[in-house]
């Protein structure tokens, strides 16, 4: 382990190649005792960054020059191949079915995919920010609902109750049983219960983690 990854502060590295949100985020992370080791407004300048400073968490853009397409996703992506344990943040206006899924999926941790409206929120996103970089997950509930929408598999949905499909967005946000309980004001043995309906209605079984939990929704939504 290096010098810089024994220390206990959070570092991270921003890309996006909007200033006034870039600076806005890191005013919000200095704030909060979060060190920004680096700004950057392109994708390859945040690979570069990354390999150099090996922060805590890298918070993406989706599009970002020289094409503004999915240069910030890409990025994330290939931080997650070759740095597993540096978490990742992709901040975007948009959901990207294909890229989402499969950041999503990864079986390394500390992957988050948020909309950039939740910046506003400030206790909620630092929360987030927070919980990616000890390895959770966090998928913007919204985010949930339109891979949830474009699913060939919408028929088996439908049969969830909307408790069941409350828990269900709340499980792949990355909250454990008990954050569940407390978002939903019901009993942890009640968000049991409905998460191995959930399971039992979809075929799927449940992991012994949050993130697993999360990784075995995203692998039935991107089931062919």
């Amino acid at each position: 382990m290096t010098e810089n990854q024994a220390d206990n502060q959070m570092r991270v590295v921003l890309a996006d190649d909007a200033v006034l949100l870039r600076e806005g985020v890191r005013s919000l992370l200095e704030d909060e005792g979060i060190s920004v080791v680096a700004s950057v407004g392109d994708g390859g300048e945040l690979l570069r960054a990354v390999a150099e400073l090996q922060p805590t968490l890298a918070i993406v853009d989706v599009r970002m020059p020289p094409t503004h397409t999915t240069e910030g996703l890409e990025a994330a992506l290939a931080i997650k191949r070759r740095f597993p344990d540096i978490g990742v943040l992709v901040l975007s206006q948009y959901v990207l079915r294909e890229y989402a899924t499969e950041l999503l999926s990864t079986e390394s941790v500390g992957v988050g995919y948020l909309l950039k409206n939740r910046v506003t929120d400030i206790d909620r996103f630092l929360e987030s920010v927070h919980r990616i970089a000890e390895g959770g997950t966090v998928i913007d509930p919204d985010v949930v609902r339109q891979l949830l929408t474009t699913s060939e598999q919408q028929n088996t949905l439908s049969t969830l109750t909307p408790r069941e499909n409350e828990v269900l967005e709340a499980m792949a946000e990355g909250l454990s049983n008990r954050g569940i309980g407390e978002r939903l004001y019901v009993s942890v043995s009640s968000v049991e219960k409905a998460i191995s309906a959930i399971f039992d209605k979809l075929g799927l079984q449940a992991g012994e983690t949050t993130s697993r939990r999360v990784e075995a929704v995203l692998a039935y939504l991107d089931r062919e």
